[in-house]
């Protein structure tokens, strides 16, 4: 190492202020984390019992979806694409008032049956917050910071601290990762994993190892079969991602007036809900995880297309909420009905779908691997790391973010 390539000691200054930072970031984030996670989770389970009551109000609840964002949003309507944006090191601002923006509008999209996630609101959340602390403190490299609090979204809603972390240095340029953020990044995710937890809201995980599911031996052919899976998820990701911005460009020129747009489309939306299923995949799509990982229900063939289709017209007509975790549905519900064919056990395939699904879709590589460690068990992770290469080779460079840029 030369002397040029030595770390200076303002270098480490300066970790010690974003880690300072992320103290503080962590608990607060981890705060509305909870507060959104908790009141989404009771909506949920209100939108399951009373579904034939309130689908028919979908079109509805998009209109006033719409008029909030044209009415309150200006720049904040650009949502994840603005943290993205602010992230690359430009001259926006985010405002304060996506918070309760995106919290409002996810809650009415998930209260009246539309498909869609929660991951995008952690993430603006946590991204507001930082940004806001900066303006206060005056940091250098603003996109560190955002970095930082996208973790501390991530992590206090998944409670998954390595993989937000992961996730957050990863996301916005596919292919570099920013290890300056790493250890500030992943004392926000702690930490707000933490307080998220002790403030009630529920981790999801599901140890393969206690469920008694038995981890096939590695050979020649159980090889082959991962990668024929990696594949499968890889082009599953893809084709999400693609027909994802593709629907968006398409509706948006078909109907360019967005409360024409979603109220025509809420109105069919909420037709082939009912249709599909009486609500089977409304909702950020656990009941479909749970089903896939044998616990309450039957996974058929066509639930991953139909919850791919459905969490995809939901999100282009304009309904707010993330993509994720559908994505964990999508590749969980995909591999449990792989694994027939392939004569591997569901639950297995369906925890490596959970987390190669989610890496082709964000075009992201070490957090999916992490959050399949973190979720099923750190056993997993020999089988995670063929899967997701594969899936993540075959997903064409795609990713559910625009903002995203790649090297």
């Amino acid at each position: 190492m030369t002397k040029s390539q030595k770390k200076s000691p303002f270098f480490y200054q300066e970790l010690l202020i974003y880690c300072l930072l992320a103290v503080i970031i962590g608990p607060v984030v981890g705060g509305l984390d909870a507060i959104f996670g908790r009141v989404l989770i009771f909506f949920s389970d209100f939108r399951t019992a009373h579904f034939d009551y309130l689908i028919p109000f979908l079109a509805l609840a998009g209109l006033l979806i719409v008029f909030l964002y044209d009415r309150f949003g200006k720049i904040a309507s650009r949502g994840m694409g603005l943290v993205f944006s602010v992230g690359h090191e430009s001259d926006e601002v985010i405002p304060k008032r996506l918070i309760p923006l995106s919290v409002l509008t996810t809650w009415l999209t998930h209260l009246f049956g539309g498909s869609a996630g929660r991951e995008g609101v952690a993430v603006q959340i946590g991204a507001t917050f930082a940004n806001f602390l900066g303006d206060r403190v005056e940091v250098k490299n603003r996109h560190i910071l955002i970095m930082i609090g996208m973790s501390a979204g991530f992590g206090g809603l998944f409670q998954t601290p390595f993989a937000a972390a992961l996730f957050a240095v990863e996301a916005l340029v596919a292919g570099r990762i920013y290890y300056r953020a790493l250890l500030p990044a992943l004392i926000a995710s702690s930490i707000a994993a933490f307080s998220a937890q002790h403030l009630g809201l529920e981790k999801f995980s599901f140890s393969l190892a206690n469920h008694g599911v038995k981890l096939p031996d590695f050979d020649t052919r159980l090889t082959i079969k991962l990668l024929v899976l990696g594949v499968a998820f890889g082009l599953c990701g893809f084709t999400f991602s693609w027909l994802l911005k593709y629907s968006k460009a398409q509706l948006a020129s078909l109907l360019p007036n967005p409360y024409v747009r979603i109220a025509a489309g809420g109105a069919v939306l909420s037709i082939l809900m009912t249709c599909f299923g009486n609500g089977r995949y409304s909702g950020l799509g656990t009941n479909l995880i749970a089903f896939a990982l044998g616990n309450g229900g039957q996974i058929f063939a066509w639930d991953f297309l139909l919850k791919l289709l459905l969490t995809v017209l939901t999100l282009s007509l304009g309904f707010q909420g993330g993509e994720v975790t559908p994505l964990f549905a999508i590749g969980a519900s995909l591999g449990a009905a792989g694994a027939i064919l392939l004569g591997l056990p569901p639950e297995f395939a369906a925890a490596l779908g959970y987390a190669a699904v989610f890496a082709s879709a964000t075009n992201t590589f070490f957090a999916p691997i992490m959050i399949g460690c973190e979720i099923f068990g750190y056993n997993l992770m020999p089988y995670l790391l063929i899967v997701v290469l594969a899936s993540y080779t075959l997903n064409f460079n795609q990713s559910i973010y625009g903002g995203q840029k790649t090297l």
